[in-house]
């Protein structure tokens, strides 16, 4: 930790950084326990150098940062950190982002845990930005022609199509089965109500 510090205020204006340091920072965030003061002192510094964005390529400062920043109560400083971090792994970048959030609802409710039902609405309320989904979120709903085919279809053959009938379809219209087969079940709710 002293190595890292010391190196850190020599690199001060080195832009960017010595690649030896972001790595010194990068395993020293990792063998550091989540909430320990050390851990914080280390986000500490690295947060507020010049070189703050440099270190936010590397995933294990990013994780770092954002358990210090939850551990704190700074949920929306984690958000933010999260958006503008330049770290490669997305697919770890997405699950921070919605462990931010789900300890935000934990915090609310006042409880150590989450079911599947509130993890899924929590993440349907706080779908991850652009930055960390850079293939954009996929567009869930069906085209206009293809949502015409299957009303057309329910309305003149059946609202419950079996198996068969639902792979045609889902040939047809370049869909799962399985996909077929919720819009189907969607839909007799929807009449339902």
């Amino acid at each position: 930790m002293k190595q890292f510090m010391a190196m850190l205020k020599k690199s001060e204006n080195e832009h960017p950084p010595p690649t030896k340091l972001i790595d010194l920072a990068g395993q020293l965030c990792r063998e550091l326990q989540s909430s320990s003061p050390s851990l914080e002192k280390l986000v500490e510094a690295m947060m507020g150098c010049k070189n703050t964005r440099y270190f936010l390529t590397n995933i294990h400062v990013v994780r770092a940062c954002v358990s210090v920043h939850i551990h704190n109560g700074q949920h929306d400083a984690a958000c933010r950190l999260l958006e503008y971090c330049k770290a490669e792994e997305k697919e770890e970048l997405v699950q921070l982002w919605h462990e931010i959030h789900y300890r935000r609802v934990m915090e609310k409710h006042q409880t150590d845990f989450l079911t599947p039902l509130q993890r899924f609405r929590c993440r349907k309320r706080n779908p991850p930005p652009i930055s960390l989904c850079p293939e954009v979120l996929k567009n869930r709903n069906y085209s206009e022609e293809v949502r015409q085919h299957l009303h057309k279809f329910a309305a003149e053959v059946t609202a419950n199509p079996d198996k068969k009938q639902r792979e045609g379809l889902a040939r047809d219209m370049n869909l799962q089965p399985t996909q077929v087969y919720n819009w189907f079940a969607n839909y007799r709710r929807r009449q339902k109500s």
